[in-house]
């Protein structure tokens, strides 16, 4: 069995495709990496894999047989993870499910199956926080805008709650980390990538970019908190377990520039 580093490009499609690849051509994977990684092995050969839709599907369709939702969910939330060595990880996991009769998503004695379960646990707590924190704010373009940075790549997966609960109003999600947005035009959503000013900031409302009534809003929002926030009686060690600081800078409240 030849061993092979794979080399693809980044997507979720492009990996499925490197699983039917390694299947279809009896390769021994000892690396599946994006092609922005450069990883130099000299006596392994690295194959670079075209994304196929009917590849991915074929294997997707081939996990959902051996696999529920929540472990297929599992595999998903893992990828966007970005951890290292992500892939191989998965590929560990997905081997072992298609090698036994019995569903083995939840044999946590397994090494990679613990650990795709722990990684994509993180990601779904990353989901609902930044659901819970990100913060719109209302441009000049009457289009509501939030800026994240999350640790993980949730951008995919928590579009569906801000399209339900937003879906009457045009918005702009841009991650900065990974320059890249997602855009809601009131019809469909597509994805984006633009040049912000470094001014622009997380919260706050700069008049340059955002409408009058927007800054309004944010320094009325800003005295009312600061107003019924009793110091006195503050947790703060309880405040920051339920809202962790990493997460202030999207909150007017806590924006100096409010």
């Amino acid at each position: 069995m030849t061993e092979k580093i794979l080399k693809y490009d980044g997507s979720f499609k492009g990996f499925l495709t490197c699983i039917f690849t390694a299947y279809e051509q009896k390769l021994k994977i000892i690396q599946i990496l994006p092609q922005a990684e450069d990883q130099e092995q000299l006596f392994t050969g690295t194959h670079n894999i075209i994304t196929e839709e009917q590849k991915a599907q074929r294997v997707l369709k081939a996990l959902k047989s051996k696999a529920s939702v929540n472990g297929i969910k599992k595999i998903k939330y893992a990828f966007l993870s970005e951890a290292q060595d992500i892939e191989i990880k998965l590929y560990e996991m997905i081997r072992y499910i298609f090698s036994e009769k019995e569903k083995v998503e939840l044999d946590y004695s397994h090494s990679a199956v613990l650990y795709i379960s722990k990684i994509a646990k993180q990601v779904a707590r990353e989901k609902h926080r930044m659901e819970a924190f990100v913060r719109f704010r209302l441009t000049k373009d009457k289009i509501y805008f939030a800026i994240i940075e999350p640790d993980f790549n949730v951008l995919p997966i928590i579009n569906p709650h801000f399209k339900k609960r937003y879906a009457d109003q045009k918005w702009l999600i841009y991650d900065i980390k990974r320059k890249l947005g997602v855009y809601y035009d009131l019809s469909k959503m597509e994805y984006v990538s633009i040049a912000l000013p470094e001014d622009i900031g997380f919260s706050g409302a700069n008049s340059e970019y955002f409408e009058v009534g927007e800054i309004y809003y944010q320094k009325l929002w800003k005295e009312y908190f600061d107003c019924t926030n009793i110091k006195n009686r503050v947790n703060m060690r309880l405040h920051v377990q339920q809202v962790p600081k990493r997460y202030w800078k999207y909150l007017s409240e806590k924006s100096p520039f409010a």
